[in-house]
Formats: C-alpha cells, structure tokens, sequence
C-alpha cells in the first residue's frame, strides 16, 4: 500500500468535481469535553455531506479503479490528523485514527464503507443524476460519505478515545471482492492493533429513513457459482437411439439437483439452486455434443456452503455417468456468508436505539438472500453488518424501487445520523472495552 502523510495535500493529475464548499467540511471543536460526538455536531455536517453525497452520486465510478471517488474522499480529510494510506492494487483508502487514550487499551474497531457504482445507466431524474452511463443504484455514494463524516466526528473527539480506530474506503463490492483485496493488502493490520469489532450499514431505498435493520446471527447469504457443461454425442434428431443428447440429460439434471436439495438439506439452513443460463445446440434437428449450465447457489451457514461445495458436484457427475454422459464441472464460493456476532448485533441495535428510540430498531427474523463481501472481514473480526432505511422523504417507502434499479432514489437526509451511528458504534464500543478492563483490574 501507499502511505501518504497527515496533514498534506494530495498530489494527483485526478481532479474530482467539486459542489461549491463541498471538500470543506465545518470540523467541530477540537476536543471538547465529551467523549462521544453529538447530534448537533452531526447536525452541523449535514449540509456539507449532502454535497459530498452529490458530488460522488453525479461522478459514479465502476470496479476497482476509482480514482475520482478516491481524491473527492483524500480532499474530504485534507488537514485532519490521520495516518492515512491508498492501495495499491485498488483505489482504497484506509484511514487510523489514534486515540488520545489508546494506551488504555491497545486495541481498534474498524468501520467500513464501500464506494463503487454499478454499470446502469441512471432514471431518477436528479438534478445531479449522474450521465455516464453508471450510477449509484446501490447508495454506495450515501456509504462513503457517511464514513467521511464519521472520521469528522471522531476526530472532533480523539483525545478522548481509548483506542483506535480504522476507516476502510473500500472500491469494488459489486462483484470484485473489493474487501477481500483489501484484506490481502493489510487492511486489518492497519493499526498495529487488535480489532475489537468491524461495523458496517448499507442503505435502503425502500425502507424508513431512520430506521436499523439487523439480526444476530447469519445475516446474508454465501453465492457460489455451480457450472457444469454436459458431454454426450451429437446425432440428427431422427436417430436419436445414436446420441446420447447432452441438453435432455442437463434439464434432468435440474430436477435431480433440486430434489437433491430438499430432501437431503436442512429446511431451515436453506440451499436455493438457480440454474441462470441453459445453452446448447445451434439448429433444431441436431443433437449438440455438449450443453452448459450455469447456476448459482444460495447458503446461509458455512456448514451449508461446504456441504453444497462438497455435494452437488458429486451428484451431477454421478447422475450424468449413470445416463453415459461425461461432464465438466466446477464449483466456487465467491462470497461467504455474511454472520454477524451475536453480541456484536445486539451491540448495532441498542446503539441505534439508544440514539434514535427503540421503535426505530428492528431485529430482522430471517436473513437477506443477497450478498456482500463484508463478509469477508466478518470471518476474521467479530462484528456487525446492518440495514439503514434511506427511502425519500414524503413516500411510501414500500412501494419505492429497490436499490439496483435503474430509479432507485436514495434521500440523504439521514446522513448526519448515518454518520453519527457509525462514530458512536467505534465511541462506544472501544469505552466499553476500557470499562471491560477496568473491571477486571487490566491495564
């Protein structure tokens, strides 16, 4: 990684669009007596991040490789007293924040925002809707600016933390294992000192602003891609005794795997196999001599993800050999489940209430059948991910477009809010270590 020195002014050709005043956030006063940041200070960030917010949303960048993203991020902290560091292999930035009292514990939290687009062309009909043919459909733009203005508040407060706490700008969620690279780039070691948790939020076009979503426990799904291509041999159709057909054997073989999952998988760690694409033959009365298929599959426990890894493989190639066809087949885990702590989560949800009130706290009983590669630091770091609701003021929230469409509007009214859950979930549980040691007689 490149470490770059705080307070500096980064040096890049990259220049990213500016609102007016947008890169000058109001810092509040340094050091008050308080150890937690307030709502007035969040209160006071708000119009500052909304043209951050707006800013990113019209300039969206997709994958790994953000470089606009990542200066109006370096710009947004310029002068703060942090030790900061861009990737190498990606346009991350992670960010530490040393405590003023972090020899009382020796320890860190991290909190995480992603920051990449999707490849959608916009139809939300912003005023700074963006115009290149990406777009923030999943509020990822709401994400890195709530974790800029948590940096702020946080810093405002430093002398006062027991500990350390790391911030990870993360490129490439959308498919690109954005926190897997980071991890392998150091992420997780940034502060030279054990993590206490890792929290993160994604936004919600079609649920309550000011609202939390959680629950302890497996939280969002593990995807894994399942292709098999069927070899049999080609033929005509009016001699199909000669061939063994390839695409009759595969769409037996759905219905196989299917079967195979409900009576051998536990109902309640489900297992839900899609087979997305079916291909084979170029003309109606010709036998291929292969077909493909391309499936994914839905888990929610690492048992379930190892046992459909291990299993279903096994059971195609065997169903296929039995009907004298061969096949080539693979199976990868792209995303682990996404498990939050079970402490960790009623952590997330009493801070929330204790900020917000306890009816804007909701402790979700099933998990979220999408994934999200937070996970990834979830596997090494007790911790919490977790819903905000982010619908447009004024709507029914319910009957807003979801986040990946194409009109998925996200408010941004929330983001002090936003911000001020994040700093008070790294606040609080670094106190709560302190008071953890002090009870006990540790220094």
């Amino acid at each position: 990684m490149n470490r770059v020195s705080s307070p500096r002014r980064p040096h890049s050709s990259v220049r990213a669009r500016r609102y007016p005043g947008a890169m000058s956030l109001p810092t509040p006063a340094a050091n008050p007596p308080a150890p937690l940041p307030t709502t007035a200070e969040a209160d006071a960030l708000l119009p500052q991040l909304q043209q951050i917010r707006r800013s990113l949303h019209q300039s969206p960048e997709v994958g790994l490789d953000l470089p606009l993203t990542q200066r109006t991020v370096l710009d947004a902290l310029d002068g703060l007293d942090l030790e900061v560091t861009t990737g190498a292999g990606l346009s991350s930035v992670v960010v530490v924040l040393r405590g003023g009292r972090r020899e009382e514990t020796h320890a860190g939290v991290l909190l995480r925002g992603d920051m990449d687009a999707l490849p959608i062309t916009e139809e939300t009909g912003f005023d700074f809707a963006s115009d290149n043919g990406a777009m923030h459909a999943c509020g990822h733009d709401l994400h890195t600016t709530g974790l800029v203005g948590a940096v702020h508040l946080l810093h405002a407060h430093r002398a006062q933390l027991p500990g350390d706490v790391v911030f990870m700008f993360q490129p490439g969620e959308e498919g690109y294992d954005g926190a897997g690279r980071m991890i392998d780039e150091g992420v997780l070691d940034a502060a030279g000192v054990p993590l206490l948790g890792a929290y993160g939020v994604h936004v919600s076009a079609d649920q309550e602003p000011g609202h939390a979503y959680t629950r302890p426990g497996p939280y969002m799904a593990a995807f894994s891609r399942f292709d098999v291509t069927v070899r049999g041999r080609g033929g005509h159709a009016a001699r199909p005794e000669n061939a063994l057909d390839p695409i009759e054997a595969g769409a037996a073989l759905i219905g196989q795997l299917q079967e195979y999952i409900t009576r051998r998988f536990n109902i309640f760690d489900s297992v839900v196999l899609t087979v997305g694409m079916f291909h084979g033959g170029t003309a109606p009365n010709i036998i291929p001599e292969t077909a493909d298929l391309s499936m994914s599959v839905r888990t929610f426990s690492p048992e379930a993800t190892a046992r459909a890894e291990e299993e279903l493989p096994r059971v195609a190639q065997s169903f296929l050999a039995a009907h004298g066809l061969g096949a080539d087949i693979t199976f990868e885990t792209l995303l682990p489940a996404t498990v939050n702590d079970d402490g960790e989560a009623d952590f997330f949800l009493e801070t929330f209430a204790e900020l917000f009130g306890d009816d804007h706290v909701h402790r979700v009983p099933h998990p979220r059948t999408g994934s999200e590669d937070f996970s990834r630091v979830l596997q090494r770091v007790p911790g919490s991910y977790g819903h905000l609701g982010a619908a447009m003021p004024g709507v029914d929230a319910a009957a807003q477009e979801v986040n990946h469409s194409p009109r998925a509007r996200h408010g941004d009214g929330g983001l002090g809010d936003q911000s001020l859950f994040l700093a008070h979930l790294a606040a609080r549980r670094l106190h709560r270590e302190l008071d953890r040691r002090a009870a006990a007689g540790q220094s």
